[in-house]
């Protein structure tokens, strides 16, 4: 019965985005005099990742960008590009793979790739350009406080505590293939109760009043380490590969060829230190997304 309110939900949130999608865009994927409409998933990394490709797009080739940060989860746009509502966003590799290909989940990075590029090509008409350089993958995280009291390092020694501690997840997290479901039979983690489902960013506050006592959110938060938060280690190697990869269109490809090769320069430029330090500056330093992205394309070249 939990697994279909979960799906209840996941189908809400996908409507309701598309809902709001036909309200403030035109059938070109435009919004007034821009071009092209690029979108991110609703977290902070998505939203700077948005930006930077936004302003290099525009700084290199002389096009304007709509924006629309916080869409929703991967879903919701991965939807939007079927219907032509927006023309790209920046994915994880191991998401799409996973959660929207349904694919049983696999470790090997560039499988995953060429295989998510593939099929995308040939039964979306998407183009799954080049990772950007870092993976983001899930991160298991507890107070520092528990992790030095109770001696706990990797996903296998929590699971001698869950018995009486309680965890909090977002709603795709528990949904996915390679979500709650996956790791709790891999791990044996078996919780004193039913997980909190909660808004990504509302699980760091629950978790520092300790409404909670694990979470799983994205390695490359930084809130982790402005938290003094510890991430266990996935001593079994649950999780895939989570790279970030731009993923347009191929209609808006075609339409504006100048994309391609602006866009495939980003390849391997950003590392996971860098965009760990740039979610900082925003989540922790409260500075603009825009200008943190700005000073960020100057220091790279971007």
């Amino acid at each position: 019965m939990k697994q279909k309110v979960i799906s209840f939900i996941l189908f809400l949130t996908v409507i309701i985005a598309l809902v709001g999608c036909n309200s403030n865009f035109s059938n070109d994927s435009s919004n007034g005099n821009s071009n092209i409409t690029i979108a991110s998933k609703n977290f902070t990394e998505q939203d700077i990742l948005g930006e930077l490709l936004a302003q290099r797009i525009e700084a290199e080739t002389g096009l304007t960008v709509d924006r629309r940060p916080q869409l929703g989860g991967s879903f919701v746009c991965h939807q939007a590009l079927l219907a032509g509502k927006i023309d790209s966003y920046i994915e994880y590799t191991g998401t799409a793979y996973n959660a929207i290909l349904q694919k049983e989940v696999i470790s090997d990075a560039r499988e995953v790739y060429q295989s998510l590029k593939k099929v995308y090509s040939e039964d979306f008409q998407l183009e799954v350009m080049e990772p950007l350089g870092f993976e983001n993958t899930f991160a298991v995280i507890i107070r520092k406080e528990d992790a030095e009291n109770y001696k706990i390092s990797t996903i296998s020694d929590l699971a001698s505590y869950t018995s009486k501690w309680r965890s909090g997840f977002g709603y795709e997290f528990m949904e996915r293939q390679d979500g709650f479901s996956g790791l709790s039979k891999t791990y044996g983690l078996d919780f004193q109760e039913a997980p909190q489902i909660m808004d990504l960013g509302l699980l760091y506050r629950a978790l520092v009043q300790k409404q909670v006592d694990v979470i799983v959110t994205n390695s490359t938060d930084g809130q982790i380490a402005r938290l003094d938060l510890v991430v266990l280690q996935d001593d079994k190697n649950y999780f895939p590969p989570y790279e970030a990869a731009p993923i347009f269109r191929k209609e808006t490809l075609n339409k504006y060829p100048q994309l391609q090769e602006v866009v495939s320069q980003m390849a391997g430029k950003i590392s996971a230190d860098e965009i760990r330090q740039l979610n900082y500056l925003v989540e922790g330093e409260f500075r603009k997304v825009r200008d943190v992205v700005s000073e960020f394309r100057q220091t790279k070249g971007l």
